[in-house]
C-alpha cells in the first residue's frame, strides 16, 4: 500500500472497549496510566495542569470492494462520526448503559470515504484514517441517533432499535 490511499467502504463495526484516552486539556500530551489501563493522575507532568480532558481512540473493521480491514480512527476523525466530543461520549454513556451496544447498529452498512495513511508509530497494527467522509444523504452523527432513540423509547419505556434510518 502506498503511503495515502483513499478508498470507498461499507462500516461493518466498531469496537468501543477502549474508546478513548485521558489528555492534558492545555498541552494535549497523554497522561500517564498504570498498568491496567487506569489514569493514575490528572496532573499533567509537563505544565502541571490539572484538566484532563478525553480524546477518541476507535478502532474500527470496514469493508472495501477488495478486502476487509481494521483501522484506527483518532479524535478528529471519530468527531465526525460520533458527532460530539469523546468527553461528552463518556458521559452520555454513562447515562444510557446501554449506547456502546448501540453504536454498531447505528452504523451498521454505513458508507463511507475513507483516507487511510500508515501509522505514525512504526510498532502500530493498524491503518489510520486520516479523514472520513459518510456518503449517505440522510447520514446523522451517533450522538443524535442515539439521543433520538433514547429520547423516543424512554417516554416508551423500552431500549432497541431496529433501523438506524430514524
Amino acid at each position: 500500500m502506498e503511503a495515502t490511499e483513499t478508498v470507498l467502504c461499507t462500516l461493518l463495526a466498531v469496537d468501543l472497549t477502549d474508546y478513548c484516552y485521558r489528555v492534558c486539556s492545555r498541552c494535549q500530551r497523554v497522561l500517564p496510566s498504570d498498568k491496567n489501563g487506569v489514569t493514575s493522575s490528572s496532573l499533567c507532568q509537563f505544565c502541571k495542569s490539572k484538566e484532563p480532558k478525553l480524546l477518541y481512540r476507535i478502532l474500527m473493521s470496514i469493508a472495501t470492494d477488495t478486502s476487509v480491514k481494521t483501522v484506527i480512527c483518532f479524535d478528529r476523525v471519530a468527531t465526525v462520526l460520533f458527532g460530539c466530543s469523546a468527553d461528552e461520549f463518556f458521559h452520555f454513556t454513562k447515562l444510557n448503559p446501554l449506547t456502546a451496544s448501540m453504536v454498531n447498529q447505528v452504523f451498521d452498512g454505513e458508507m463511507l470515504r475513507v483516507t487511510l495513511t500508515r501509522p505514525h508509530n512504526r510498532n502500530a497494527q493498524h491503518m489510520r484514517v486520516a479523514s472520513i467522509v459518510p456518503l449517505r444523504s440522510g447520514f446523522q452523527p451517533a450522538i443524535v441517533t442515539l439521543r433520538e432513540i433514547f429520547t423516543k423509547n424512554a417516554s416508551l419505556g423500552s431500549c432497541s432499535i431496529t433501523n438506524h434510518n430514524l
